[in-house]
């Protein structure tokens, strides 16, 4: 007995020890080097590094372009996941629900943003947003409302809404396809019952759908915090590269600049480490404020 647990756990651990390999490789030992080098003055060329212990972290508490940033990327984090799940889930009843023959076709249609690549994606809405030849505009213009035409890419007040709509319409195959997934493991002796006892169909969604499938809800808004706290840089640097005057830049687009622009990468690894505490307080709230009792059928 004691014999066949020790083989157990001898063959877990080799099981697990290709992942913890990656894992130390490519997560935790960049992390912890990132700490390091954020108390130097290093230019990320030169063998030499200056030593200036809590100097960075003194010089990102008076940044004045930090808060900027938070917010922006707070702002990505808020309309992302209210923007993505109302879609998301609407699209997963609708497709579930309401029995449409061609329900196969739309979920490739949906997806089909996230086979491609983030790039791809940004390059092409550039075209879409283009003022002169972009079909927003050339839309706007057709139906009569040419004074709603703009530069939207290059506007203060309306590039950061208008790369996260990018971000929005992305992401909202995945979670839909999650979510789709699980609304039909929903027993359909639920509905019929509570259609007998005289509940409307949106009495049903409240209480039947949603309560049964919040373990999905939850984990694609917490997967929409992560990925929008450390992602949405790459968006953000083809479509705008933080601009116009700082609009849409977020902390990952700040952090390259100056690692890999301005050469300054000791105080790029600093705002890594903000980015790295940012998202970590973020998603422990998000899972406390997300908790709920399991609801079993």
């Amino acid at each position: 007995m004691v014999q066949s647990k020790k083989q157990k756990y001898l063959f877990l651990a080799f099981c697990l020890l290709p992942t913890f390999i990656v894992f130390l490789i490519f997560t935790l030992y960049p992390m912890v080097n990132g700490v390091y080098l954020s108390f130097f003055d290093w230019s990320g060329t030169s063998a030499v590094k200056d030593f200036i212990a809590f100097d960075n972290y003194k010089r990102l508490w008076n940044d004045s372009v930090i808060p900027k940033t938070i917010l922006n990327d707070y702002f990505f984090v808020v309309t992302k996941a209210i923007g993505i799940m109302l879609l998301s889930l609407f699209f997963a009843v609708a497709l579930t629900q309401l029995k449409i023959k061609e329900a196969p076709f739309y979920r490739i249609v949906f997806f089909f943003p996230n086979i491609m690549s983030v790039v791809v994606i940004g390059i092409l809405w550039q075209f879409i947003y283009d003022p002169d030849m972009g079909l927003v505009n050339g839309l706007l213009e057709l139906i009569g409302l040419v004074e709603w035409t703009r530069p939207w890419l290059g506007t203060m007040e309306w590039a950061l809404p208008a790369v996260t709509i990018v971000a929005i319409w992305a992401g909202i195959g995945l979670f839909m396809l999650l979510l789709m997934g699980g609304i039909m493991n929903v027993p359909r002796n639920l509905y019929e019952s509570a259609e007998i006892d005289g509940a409307s169909e949106w009495q049903q969604f409240w209480r039947i759908t949603v309560p049964l499938i919040w373990p999905q809800i939850r984990t694609s808004i917490i997967y929409i915090v992560i990925t929008s706290l450390n992602g949405s840089f790459v968006l953000v640097q083809v479509m705008t590269n933080g601009g116009p005057g700082n609009a849409t830049e977020v902390m990952g687009s700040y952090l390259y600049q100056k690692a890999f622009e301005d050469f300054q990468f000791g105080y790029g690894a600093t705002i890594g480490v903000l980015i790295l505490v940012v998202s970590l307080a973020t998603v422990l709230i998000m899972q406390f404020l997300l908790k709920r009792e399991r609801v079993e059928y």
